[in-house]
């Protein structure tokens, strides 16, 4: 079998390489997810869900503030505008409908107050909120 070392030497399968590296992205992605929660909490916003996922998708944090939901996909980058670059139509289309899904349990449904946000995590940990980043003010 062939191995290959880990930055603090200690040696792995190669064919264990991918998996490690699937693991780093995981982790770094729940530590992006963390951050922004935690400077949406900072704002005064109570975290509803983290990961919540509907049949449509998954939406990466569901935040409540004075009766309106905010539903935000985080994205982590070296820079927060290749971090922005990495949201497509197609997701944001899947995160849409399935805020619709989570807005339609609610007690409102569909006409509860409702924005998108995307929360932009650089490679220093720093998070930019860009609000209603999905449509117009």
């Amino acid at each position: 079998m062939k191995f290959e070392r880990i930055s603090d030497g200690t040696p792995v399968a190669a064919v264990d390489r991918k998996a490690l590296q699937g693991a780093v992205a995981y982790s770094a992605g729940r530590l992006a997810e963390e951050s922004a929660a935690r400077e949406y909490r900072r704002r005064g916003y109570e975290v509803m869900a983290e990961r919540w996922r509907g049949r449509g998708g998954e939406i990466d944090l569901i935040l409540c503030r004075d009766d309106e939901y905010t539903f935000v996909e985080v994205k982590k980058s070296r820079f927060h505008d290749r971090a922005a670059e990495r949201i497509g139509a197609r997701q944001i289309a899947r995160i849409c409908n399935a805020a619709l899904e989570y807005c339609g349990r609610l007690p409102a449904g569909l006409l509860t107050a409702m924005r998108f946000d995307a929360a932009l995590v650089d490679q220093f940990g720093r998070v930019e909120i860009i609000e209603n980043a999905f449509g117009v003010n």
